[in-house]
């Protein structure tokens, strides 16, 4: 796990980690930088408490998949991270 972050995420956004783009397809081909395709999994490093009536489902070191678009992209420390809604998370894998 990731050393601990100096963001808190409030209401109902969660921080998460994107997982590795892929480097080779399921047949060996070796894919380019230039064609890789935006992760859609990720690990869960930080959620927020929840909104009054509904608290946040997910905890940190749940690996999740979300939409392709979801979240805002922020990097700390030299690393990048989404924070998103929890609404935008699609399962829990």
């Amino acid at each position: 796990m990731a050393k601990k972050l100096n963001i808190t995420p409030l209401h109902d956004r969660v921080i998460v980690q994107p997982a590795a783009a892929e480097q080779k397809t399921a047949g060996g081909i070796i894919i380019p930088d230039t064609a890789k395709e935006k992760p859609q999994r990720g690990t869960v490093l930080a959620a927020g408490p929840g909104k009054k009536d509904e608290p946040v489902t997910v905890k940190a070191g749940d690996t999740v998949l979300y939409g392709k678009y979801a979240g805002t992209e922020i990097s700390v420390d030299g690393k990048d991270y989404l924070i998103m809604r929890e609404s935008d998370i699609l399962a829990i894998v």
